[in-house]
């Protein structure tokens, strides 16, 4: 339980902030408090780490300007495999466009997706934040629990919400593939990119499957979450110019 000891910690202090933001909300929302500062907390925390999505947008951007480059070089050296790897390494370090240094920001806002999932989901550090209510519903039921009254229309909604943002996200990562001739920053014809490029459009979907099996205050930071990453992809991911391979 000690390796736990720092997650429990962060955990019950993030539980602390969304506790004291129910209680200011409590005048304007009423008994959905709770939930409305589950829905601030979050997106406050997507706002804080922010700056990290640029760092990765800005990367992204690069490798996708290198992708006529990196053909090139595929092309040239298609028979020696080593030379390749040596050329490619060379050309990410000369962009500053590495790969492993774009995977850096996702990897950075982890430790906060796994806190606030922690807090939502299983109540540590505050498990009476569970036993508040949205429209009658507990913030701690699953869609399982009970199909009558409130629950059938709260998950409802929400998980339309979850679907109609995995839908779009899901086009707008096809639309934004053929846009730029890449797959995930890299060029759509290297290697892998016909299994990367079928599998990412599916990934949204994801969201929806997780939040079946979740309670209400984990599903809440879910819509929240990935309507805050909608946004960004439509702000921050729109298709440049330089990547565009015009030929």
């Amino acid at each position: 339980m000690l390796a736990f000891a720092p997650l429990h910690a962060a955990a019950s202090a993030a539980a602390a902030v969304v506790t004291w933001l129910a209680d200011a909300l409590v005048p304007l929302t009423g008994g959905a408090a709770t939930a409305a500062a589950i829905v601030l907390f979050t997106a406050a925390v997507r706002l804080l780490i922010s700056p990290l999505t640029l760092a990765q947008v800005r990367g992204e951007r690069r490798r996708a300007a290198l992708a006529p480059e990196i053909r090139e070089l595929r092309r040239r050296y298609a028979d020696d495999p080593t030379r390749l790897q040596s050329e490619l390494f060379a050309l990410y370090r000369r962009a500053g466009a590495g790969p492993v240094a774009g995977c850096l920001p996702a990897l950075v806002q982890a430790p906060f997706f796994l806190v606030m999932y922690r807090v939502f989901a299983t109540g540590d550090g505050a498990p009476e934040l569970l036993g508040e209510r949205l429209a009658g519903v507990p913030l701690g039921w699953h869609l399982g629990d009970g199909l009558t009254g409130g629950v059938p229309v709260v998950f409802g909604v929400l998980l339309a919400a979850l679907l109609a943002l995995a839908w779009w996200s899901s086009r707008r990562a096809r639309r934004l593939a053929a846009a730029t001739g890449t797959v995930g920053g890299a060029p759509a014809d290297g290697p892998g990119a016909a299994v990367l490029g079928r599998l990412l459009p599916l990934l949204p979907f994801g969201t929806v499957l997780v939040a079946l099996v979740v309670p209400l205050a984990a599903v809440l930071y879910l819509v929240t979450t990935t309507a805050w990453t909608a946004l960004e992809q439509g702000l921050l991911r729109r298709p440049q110019p330089a990547a565009i391979d015009k030929r």
